[in-house]
């Protein structure tokens, strides 16, 4: 089965046009699909279905990261996502990220057959967690917050929203290849919807070709998030028009990575415009 030490290259990413991060979240409270996952049989169809639908990388959460979440314990953070993590490599060698901040769930979800960390602060939370990619050299995704779940809509102060961002997601990249990780193994993700005004995450999105000063591989999670209840007055199950039209957007910007929920419709959809702007040259 599907090795710790994969790289992105070894999983054919670096070949992609693009590349579709499926979410499941194994929580009771996450914004847009708490509860619905938290039966093994439900995830297991769920993933099954994302990885036909075409989703490349599973990410698995079991610690909800919504504005004003609570946070779990570690013991209940593994008990959430472990038996997820070995189930589904039971039939599949998908790529895996463990969604967390804590090193011991990191580690114990990498033993169990996940392949990538995603901790949505960069490796802030933990102390312990650059020592765990140190030792492991694990492809991470380091994203920006401006503090925990709990906080971070209170704190959304920034003097240059672009400009502090990258140098945030520069100085935790800087660190991660000191620890050893290759360049090429980390991705970088502004975090929308962590810390941020709808003013705020506007800005960003419409500048995300900016943090390509850091590296090209650049994720993008804007999968039902709240700023589309501001922008279309649309409630959760109803922000998929808004999702994918966001994606394209930034896929005209070159990002690569989406973080999804509805994997097949952002799948033919990001084929459909790749399609129509690769240029051949007719005979």
């Amino acid at each position: 089965m599907t090795k710790i030490n994969n790289t992105l290259t070894d999983f054919g990413f670096t070949q992609k046009s693009f590349v579709i991060m499926g979410v499941l979240n194994i929580t009771p409270d996450s914004f847009s699909d708490g509860g619905e996952y938290t039966k093994l049989d439900c995830a297991m169809n769920m993933a099954k279905k994302m990885i036909q639908d075409g989703a490349s990388i599973i990410d698995i959460g079991g610690e909800s990261t919504r504005p004003g979440a609570e946070e779990v314990s570690a013991e209940e953070e593994k008990k959430r996502v472990l038996p997820v993590i070995k189930e589904i490599r039971k039939f599949s060698d998908v790529a895996i990220s463990i969604d967390t901040t804590k090193a011991v769930v990191a580690e114990e979800a990498l033993l169990s057959g996940a392949n990538i960390i995603n901790d949505i602060s960069g490796t802030t939370f933990d102390p312990e967690m650059i020592d765990l990619i140190r030792r492991f050299k694990p492809p991470t995704i380091i994203m920006h917050t401006s503090a925990r779940p709990k906080e971070m809509q209170s704190n959304t102060n920034y003097e240059n929203i672009i400009q502090d961002i990258t140098d945030f997601l520069k100085t935790q990249f800087e660190k991660l290849v000191e620890a050893g990780l290759s360049p090429s193994d980390i991705i970088i993700d502004p975090g929308i919807g962590f810390g941020k005004t709808y003013e705020q995450n506007i800005e960003i999105l419409k500048k995300l070709s900016c943090f390509k000063s850091i590296t090209n591989n650049i994720l993008l999670g804007v999968s039902r998030k709240s700023l589309f209840k501001t922008m279309l007055e649309a409630d959760v199950k109803d922000r998929l028009a808004g999702t994918i039209a966001t994606n394209l957007f930034a896929f005209q910007q070159g990002i690569k990575y989406f973080r999804v929920h509805d994997v097949l419709e952002n799948v033919h959809a990001l084929k459909t415009i790749n399609l129509l702007a690769t240029k051949k040259e007719t005979t």
